[in-house]
């Protein structure tokens, strides 16, 4: 009940800080988006090989781009009001249709690296602050430093070679067998194998970043008076570990790990490019390419949405770690 309560302190308290923080996002993106040379008319043109300066005209004026840019941006605004994400001019359809069309896909695929990377990260950097300052520490420091150098697009293409070219465990990319009619637990076995390699391909970073901070953060915590206090008490060294010192050596952990969300988002952009994955990030990049700036408006909205709800989450899991700590 006392987190329950605390839940919900902190979502009225994340409501009322959110919506100026969204707004200046919105405004923000417009306005560095007008920067960007030519507009979803020129993209158009260019792609039907000619267009008379009539034709732009009326191409402008059909997507409201003949009008000034403080107009535009209240235009947008009051689309915003009445819940609606504006028209593609590129895919000539709402922007809301086509980004919940591809945001299961990307959260998916971001949840899938986010659990992964906190999983293997806590996991080794608990083994490294257990072996500290011998060779199994050295050696998973070493394999967590190469992960940590990588480039996550070399990682990408170098795992499509092991486990699709070579082995021929995995396919390689997109997010279902092309042609392929299944259904029920046959549909759900295909969609994890297309998900292993761009989930591992997105998490290799991260599970270095945790792996260090994991083992940095226990071997502090191993140092204070409780842990001490604990193994005066006759607790096993098991206990001890898993207990007291992993459990408070997660705050840190999972507060950097909050504040990743927004790199996995922008990290899954060169990710879903390399594997063909249909997601917000492929679709971000089709839509710069585009110049469809309505879309990548929708697609920024959203992941600062994802961004904001996730930090509520981490924490609400601080106060479960810790009930020292009130949820804000």
């Amino acid at each position: 009940m006392r987190l329950l309560s605390r839940a919900g302190r902190s979502l009225s308290r994340t409501a009322m800080q959110a919506l100026p923080v969204v707004v200046g996002i919105v405004v923000l993106n417009f306005l560095l988006l007008q920067l960007v040379p030519g507009d979803a008319a020129d993209v158009i043109a260019g792609e039907s090989g000619s267009a008379t300066a009539e034709t732009m005209a009326a191409l402008r004026k059909q997507f409201g781009l003949d009008q000034p840019v403080l107009m535009q941006l209240v235009n947008y605004l009051d689309h915003l009001a009445h819940f609606s994400l504006g028209f593609s001019p590129r895919y000539n359809t709402p922007v809301g249709d086509l980004i919940m069309s591809r945001l299961p896909f990307t959260l998916l695929l971001m949840m899938s690296a986010f659990v992964l990377s906190l999983a293997v990260g806590i996991a080794f950097g608990a083994f490294m602050a257990a072996f500290a300052r011998r060779w199994p520490d050295r050696a998973l420091s070493l394999f967590v430093l190469i992960l940590y150098s990588a480039p996550g697009f070399w990682v990408g293409l170098m795992i499509i070679v092991l486990f699709s070219v070579k082995l021929g465990w995995l396919p390689s990319g997109g997010a279902m067998t092309v042609g392929a009619d299944l259904g029920g637990l046959a549909k759900i076995g295909d969609l994890l194998a297309h998900l292993t390699l761009p989930s591992l391909s997105l998490a290799c970073f991260f599970i270095a970043v945790y792996a260090r901070l994991t083992r940095s953060a226990m071997l502090e915590v191993e140092r204070q008076d409780f842990v001490r206090a604990a193994e005066a008490k006759g607790l096993t060294p098991f206990t001890i570990q898993t207990r007291h010192v992993l459990r408070n050596a997660l705050i840190p952990v999972t507060t950097v790990a909050g504040l990743h969300l927004g790199n996995l988002l922008g990290g899954a952009i060169v990710v879903e490019t390399v594997f063909g994955w249909p997601g917000m990030g492929r679709l971000a990049l089709d839509a710069v390419m585009a110049r469809d700036f309505n879309v990548l408006l929708g697609v920024l909205l959203l992941s600062s949405f994802v961004v904001i709800i996730a930090n509520v989450l981490i924490d609400l899991l601080h106060a479960w770690l810790d009930p020292r700590i009130e949820a804000a």
